[in-house]
């Protein structure tokens, strides 16, 4: 039987206690080295929980600099044209705790920032954040409350940003293949397909 580690006693019996850095790095703001990270960071992954409990991650991303740092405890995260599902939305309208991860290409340090989240639809908040004169239906206002870098080793491990380590499309099947394998049919793959490239095309905003 699998032992179980039930509290955070038990983790600390087995991992011991943080160093000094890794306490004292937490801020409660965003100094000029985390706005400088969020500047340049085309990519982000958003969490959230739903009323059922249930943890969901989603990613975000757009050109460097998407998200707006519109003070030192305040982010705006547009959210642009997906599928519609409205994970992370629907969650924060019933748990507004969040967690973001920013990510910066060839950069193994990440970003992470934890606060809480609002759904705002404001014309006028929202319109630094227009691409090709477009608005985002709505944005995601996170009132900051954690704020600190991460260390190298993970993407270090995982080779994320090494050439040799990148991954041919072709690689595995189409979007509407896999999800068609996944669901047992029931609709058409190539014309699915079509509509994801066209989507990917002509609808990113």
């Amino acid at each position: 039987m699998t032992d179980t580690v039930a509290s955070e006693d038990d983790l600390r019996s087995l991992y011991g206690t943080p160093g000094k850095l890794a306490v004292a790095k937490q801020l409660d703001r965003l100094d000029v080295h985390a706005r400088r990270f969020i500047e340049l960071s085309p990519f982000l992954v958003i969490s959230s929980h739903g009323v059922d409990g249930l943890g969901d991650v989603s990613p975000k991303g757009d050109a460097p600099g998407f998200v707006q740092v519109l003070d030192d405890r305040t982010l705006l995260i547009p959210d642009r044209p997906g599928n519609n599902r409205l994970d992370t939305l629907s969650n924060v309208t019933v748990n507004d705790g969040v967690g973001l991860l920013f990510m910066v290409p060839g950069v193994c340090e990440t970003l992470r920032v934890n606060g809480r989240a609002r759904i705002v639809a404001d014309g006028d908040l929202l319109m630094p954040t227009a691409v090709r004169g477009r608005l985002p239906t709505a944005g995601i206002l996170v009132a900051v409350e954690e704020v600190y870098l991460h260390c190298a080793k993970a993407l270090v491990r995982s080779k994320l940003w090494d050439d040799d380590y990148r991954v041919e499309r072709r690689t595995l099947p189409s979007l509407a293949q896999m999800i068609s394998d996944q669901v047992g049919g029931g609709f058409d793959v190539a014309e699915a397909d079509a509509l994801v490239e066209d989507s990917l095309k002509n609808k990113l905003y």
